[in-house]
């Protein structure tokens, strides 16, 4: 099949990427001529696992290309995916901005049939809003899709090629019919494809990404209790996890949930709730409680040295909101950082794919290491905010000798209470004792 995608950020990429390698033609587009340029280059612009060989594999197969130009794009493509931006807006609701000037101009180009689907995370009654904008200047068929999608960064490539389910919003069947051609390669173990209607679509993606969320953040809430009456968090998520109502996943306690969906997306579903006159409290809560949640180590790191962080060097290992991911979105290392730049601290930081973007963002207002020991040289303390795996089991003896005082503020659990102990460090984590 002819396949056109429009906008080849994360989304856009992983599904023109992934979409190629099971033997479709893929055309991406993208206004930014230097991105495009090294596209076609075999420049993976993303840091995405294993993006990076199918990406070059299907390229040298001349079935994926890409181009800045929109009119070649849409006389290529039977099928046009719409992968476009959804900022937050001021008010919290998703700017719609790009996918409706697109609309617009693909209902002025398109000459014949074209399946349009939104791929975006848009809000209940876009598809309509789509339609109605194509419509008001297109002179042949066309359908309007909702395709949501349920990628995970650092996990997208699996997620896309060995998908749970894929959840298409239709109310055309022939579009139908094109959507499930079009996934049928992806689905041979037998997870579903849930046709229903595109409103049904639209918020399918809202409702997951914010119960989600919520789990992620009723965790964490319980993680303070635990500090509070003495109980260890980790016991209580073992068995709340074995209930198979409940589930071991998304319970891991942290300092919050970051990135470029869980923030925006929970937010505009908030919006949307008000906009109908429907107050989403526990999305009210979930929203609150992450934002305190991004900062709580900064108290404690602040009363272990007496309420004065002027001039302390405090390391801290990973930037990303995730591991896995160079993705800096809504990190809670980054609101740390600056509530620590505030109280006179002295940032040195290391993180595997995350600096770049970071430095970009902080300038020479921060210090960046070479490797996670570097951070560490002479530093007061280190403080961990993001998971990757080669972070779990560091040489301790190396750190001792590194850092000026055996104190680790680990944001993510990372370390063994008992190891801790053994080890002689002063450990604060989340939802268990202090080692002292």
């Amino acid at each position: 099949m002819k396949i056109t995608v429009i906008g080849t950020g994360y989304v856009g990429l992983v599904t023109g990427t992934c979409l190629a390698e099971t033997g479709n033609d893929v055309i991406c587009v993208d206004i930014d001529q230097e991105k495009v340029k090294k596209m076609k280059e075999g420049v993976v612009p993303i840091y995405e696992p294993h993006l990076d060989v199918l990406f070059e594999r299907n390229i040298k197969a001349g079935r994926l290309k890409f181009t800045t130009s929109l009119d070649e794009g849409l006389e290529f493509g039977d099928i046009v995916f719409l992968a476009l931006p959804t900022p937050e807006d001021e008010d919290g609701s998703a700017d719609l901005s790009y996918v409706l000037n697109v609309s617009e101009e693909i209902g002025k180009k398109i000459t014949e049939y074209k399946v349009i689907v939104d791929k975006s995370t848009v809000p209940v009654g876009t598809a309509e809003k789509v339609y109605k904008t194509i419509a008001a200047n297109a002179t042949c068929e066309f359908d309007v899709v909702s395709n949501p999608e349920f990628l995970r960064e650092g996990f997208a490539v699996d997620d896309f090629l060995k998908p749970e389910r894929i959840v298409v919003g239709s109310s055309s069947e022939r579009a139908t019919l094109l959507m499930k051609k079009l996934y049928g390669p992806f689905v041979r173990s037998g997870n579903p494809i849930i046709i229903m209607d595109e409103k049904s679509a639209e918020l399918t993606k809202y409702a997951a990404n914010a119960f989600l969320a919520t789990k992620i953040t009723f965790m964490n809430e319980i993680a303070n209790y635990c500090e509070k009456v003495g109980a260890n968090v980790d016991k209580v998520r073992a068995g709340m996890g074995t209930d198979s109502r409940i589930g071991s996943r998304f319970l891991f306690p942290g300092i919050g949930y970051g990135g470029s969906c869980f923030p925006k997306d929970v937010k505009a579903l908030q919006k949307a709730g008000k906009d109908e006159g429907y107050n989403f409290d526990i999305l009210n809560a979930v929203i609150n409680v992450n934002e305190s949640q991004k900062t709580l180590l900064v108290p404690k790191i602040e009363s272990y040295f007496k309420g004065d962080l002027k001039g302390k060097k405090i390391a801290i290992w990973g930037l990303a909101f995730k591991p896995e991911t160079d993705d800096i979105r809504e990190a809670p290392s980054l609101y740390m950082i600056n509530l620590l730049l505030s109280k006179g601290a002295e940032i040195i930081a290391f993180d595997p794919e995350a600096m770049k973007n970071v430095e970009e963002k902080y300038g020479d207002k921060i210090h960046f290491a070479s490797s996670m020991y570097e951070a560490t040289e002479n530093a007061d303390a280190l403080v961990i905010s993001t998971e990757w795996s080669i972070f779990r089991t560091p040489n301790f003896s190396k750190l001792k000798e590194n850092l000026k005082q055996s104190v680790i503020f680990d944001g993510r659990n990372l370390y063994d209470l008992d190891e801790m102990k053994n080890e002689g460090f002063y450990y604060v984590s989340i939802g268990r004792k202090i080692i002292e």
